[in-house]
This record gives structure tokens, C-alpha cells and sequence, in this order.
């Protein structure tokens, strides 16, 4: 039969989607459905078709599926945030840990008996995870200031009263933020007329230091009273930085580029580990610093340095797996295209007093091959830990040009994974272990970490 929209089917949900959502087919025909989980039989209305899928509303559950639970949160199903929080905390993770096997072997052309992989591990207790919360700003329907997520698809706020995988504290600054901008008159942002002041409220919390930082988006750049938001904000313990940060943009884009300090030095710090960081409003952190710990300590585990290596730390960020490494390593060069965050990268060497890396800016695909050509800099180990999109073909060109003993891949997209690391093994390497971490429970995320090897001839 044809599928059209608005067509009622049933239909059994087999597999799950990039980001979360239900996967089933009729008639060979597959369909797309938010908030259903592998092993539901549901009732379905098609809401969008194109040649070979297309979307469908999940109207009623005909037979649940044994891994179905009660979501923890009752705005679990229209908050956008955990799109599996309905599926048990275990079968979670044989969803990831296939996700990425099948990547491997359908995108990759790996033979299962070739990839070496290994139990993903997940957390002990996948809630409360997240020290950082970017949390927009509106009014709901009856016009009163609404803090939470987007539902998803959607610029629609989900009024959150406490959201679980996030730190217990939010919703106290979340409230006192709220009741200064009721007394006050302080409007929030409407995006459909660029009018109204605040915009998104960042939260971090450093999980070691329980320092924290409280910082307002803002379509302006002067927030009247803010010295009484300060006093509000300085009864929550811990509270350590509270900063403004101008972006005047009409762009989905939460943050713009200047930062007005209102209280602190405009940082808190954390460790991962034994190493400490500074972090600013603007600073890229891993959000979930439990698992930041085991997924980095893997990737010194595969990077296996005895003290002699240099190494090359790729998107490199504000220097986290870096500075891990150079721990061990004789010398470490990380690369990084955001200027800000090099900047952070070379604070956090000295903060640690780590004298043996160098950070340089510019995109790793062009800054690796001129190091390695004109400054004959090579590479026992190169670390790569790219965005979803993967390595650009010229940066995985030299590394096969710089052949280095052992490649280390961290990945959060394993299709892209996949396909990079497909490129290599048909150039001179191995895969010798695949390591899944869970550090975003409830979501359809996982990250992986590779340890690839030269197959010398």
C-alpha cells in the first residue's frame, strides 16, 4: 500500500534514530516516530512522506515494549532533551553499543570478528550528569516567564521545573533569576520581534570544586539592577562567577563574543582527573565530567606513551585530552580553529604547569601537513577528536603521510567514525580496539574512542 499523510498505521519499532526517535517500516515503507522505543507496537499517524520515509505522530501504544519504563521526568515525551528516557537504562546501552557495531560494519566494511570491540560502559547513576545548562527565556501561554528546553523541532520553551539530568541547583538560580526579572520589569527575548532582553540563562557547576557560574544572554548590553541580582544570586553556595554576555544578534546562535563581568573573575575551575581547568562562559567543556574521565583516561590507555613520544592532540578544544596526554608524553602539539579556546588551552598548560605542550590555531587539516612539511615535526601518536562531521580527507591524508605508530580516534558520531576510519585501515592501519562510552544518557548519543595501530610490511 502507498503511504500518504494522515494515513493511520501500526507499526513495530525496530531500531532507533540518529536523534532518538523510533524506526519501523509498513509495506517496506520506513517511518521516523518521536517518543517510541524498539519493541513498542504503536498506532501512528503519518504526518510527512518523502520517496523512501517518512514522519509519523506516535498516537497509542498497542503492545509496549519490555524495555519500555516510566520516564523519571513527566516532561520527558515533549522536552526535547532526553528523547529515550522511556527506554531502560540498560537496553540504552546495547542500543549504543549496536549503534556503533552496525556503523562499523555497514558504513565501515568491517567484519564484526575484525573490529575488536569492547562492552560500552556506561554510568552508575545516569542522572544528574550535566554540570552546564543553557536554558532559554520566555513566556508561556498565559504570559508568564517560562524557563527550560525547546520541545523538540520546535523554538517552543517547556516550562521545566527540575530537570534530572542536570545539576539540583539549576532550578534555584533558574527561580531567583525569574523572580529578579518579575520585580524588576525585565522583559525576556521574543525572537519573532528582536525585542526583549534576556535570552538564555548558562549555568556551569564544576563537579570537583563546586564552584559556579551564572551568566545572562543578553539582546543589550546594560542589565538595569543587576547589582540586586547579584545579591540574589550570592545566597546559592558556591556561587563563584556571574557575567553578562552581549549578543545582539538576530541568529540562533546562544552566545555572542563580549562578556561583562558583574561579580568574580569571570571563570570557575574543575579538574578531570588530576588536571585542573579554567573555564569561561565561552570555554568548550565536556558536559558530563564523570564520563569525561574514563573517556579520556582510555585515550591515554590506547595512546600507551612511556615518556619519550610526541604526540598531536587534533581539535583540540581548551586543551582537555591534551593536557591529559602531556602527563605522559615528551611533547604534545594540540590544534584548535577557535582562537578562544587556544587561548584557554595555553592558561591550562600553565595552570598545571605543564611545559611540554605547544597549541597552535587554524584548522587541523591545514596546520598539520605545513608542521609536518616545513618544521619536519612528525607524530608517534596523533589524537583525533573531531566534530560529528568527522576528519577532513587532507588531515587523514597526513597522518597516513606522518605515520605515526598509533592512531587514537575519539568520536561522537559513529557513521562519520565509521567512514574515517575505513579511509585509514585501507592505508597502512589496524583497528585494534572499539571502546563506546555512554556520556549522554537518555539521548540517542554515545561517544567511542579507537585505538588504531601502523600494520608495518
Amino acid at each position: 500500500m502507498e503511504i500518504k499523510k494522515n494515513d493511520i498505521v501500526v507499526v513495530t519499532i525496530d531500531d532507533i534514530g540518529m536523534d532518538g526517535e523510533g524506526i519501523g517500516k509498513v509495506d517496506g515503507y520506513t517511518l521516523f516516530i518521536k517518543d517510541a522505543i524498539i519493541g513498542d507496537k504503536i498506532e501512528a499517524k503519518v504526518m510527512k512522506t518523502k520517496k523512501n520515509y517518512g514522519y509519523a505522530r506516535l498516537m497509542n501504544i498497542i503492545e509496549p515494549s519490555a524495555y519500555r519504563v516510566e520516564p523519571k521526568c513527566s516532561l520527558a515525551r515533549p522536552c526535547g532533551g532526553c528523547q529515550i528516557q522511556s527506554m531502560s537504562y540498560e537496553r540504552q546501552l546495547v542500543f549504543k553499543q549496536d549503534k556503533v557495531k552496525n556503523n562499523l560494519i555497514r558504513i565501515g566494511g568491517f567484519l564484526e570478528e575484525d573490529i575488536h570491540m569492547h562492552p560500552i560502559i556506561g554510568m552508575d547513576n545516569p542522572w544528574r550528569y550535566r554540570n552546564k545548562a543553557q536554558v532559554p527565556v520566555g513566556r508561556d501561554k498565559d504570559g508568564n516567564l517560562a524557563t527550560g528546553f525547546y520541545a523538540g523541532r520546535t523554538h517552543d520553551i517547556i516550562n521545566q521545573k527540575d530537570c534530572y539530568i542536570g545539576s539540583k541547583k539549576n532550578q534555584i538560580i533558574l527561580n531567583k533569576v525569574k523572580e529578579f526579572m518579575d520585580i524588576y520589569g525585565i522583559p525576556p527575548y521574543y525572537e519573532a520581534t528582536h525585542m526583549g532582553l534576556i535570552r538564555h540563562i548558562l549555568i556551569r557547576e564544576g563537579f570537583v570544586t563546586g564552584e559556579i557560574m551564572v551568566c545572562l544572554i543578553m539582546n543589550g548590553d546594560k542589565l538595569p539592577e543587576s547589582d540586586k541580582l547579584v545579591k540574589s544570586l550570592l545566597e546559592v553556595e558556591g556561587m563563584t562567577s556571574i557575567s553578562l554576555n552581549v549578543n545582539k544578534e538576530k541568529t540562533n546562535v546562544i552566545l555572542g563574543k563580549e562578556i561583562i563581568n558583574l561579580y568574580g573573575e569571570g571563570y570557575i575551575y574543575d579538574y578531570i582527573g588530576n588536571v585542573k581547568y579554567q573555564i569561561s562562559p565561552l570555554s568548550f567543556y565536556q558536559v558530563n565530567p564523570v564520563q569525561t574521565k574514563v573517556l579520556y583516561e582510555k585515550a591515554l590507555e590506547y595512546a600507551d606513551l612511556k615518556g619519550d613520544e610526541t604526540v598531536w592532540d587534533l581539535y583540540c578544544g581548551i586543551g582537555t585530552i591534551s593536557l591529559f596526554l602531556a602527563q605522559k608524553a615528551k611533547r604534545v602539539y594540540g590544534v584548535e580553529i577557535v582562537p578562544a579556546a587556544i587561548e584557554d588551552a595555553k592558561k591550562n598548560a600553565k595552570l598545571n604547569g605543564f611545559d611540554n605542550a605547544r597549541f597552535y590555531v587554524g584548522k587541523a587539516e591545514e596546520v598539520l601537513p605545513e608542521a609536518y612539511e616545513k618544521e619536519k615535526i612528525y607524530a608517534d601518536v596523533i589524537v583525533v577528536d573531531p566534530p560529528r562531521k568527522g576528519c577532513d580527507e587532507t588531515l587523514l591524508d597526513t597522518i597516513v603521510k606522518m605515520s605515526p605508530k598509533r592512531v587514537v580516534y575519539v568520536s561522537c558520531d559513529s557513521a562519520t567514525l565509521a567512514r574515517d576510519l575505513r579511509y585509514l585501515s585501507d592505508r597502512g592501519y589496524q583497528v585494534e580496539k572499539v571502546q563506546p562510552v555512554d556520556m549522554f544518557p537518555h539521548t540517542g548519543h554515545v561517544e567511542t574512542v579507537v585505538l588504531m595501530s601502523r600494520v608495518d610490511n
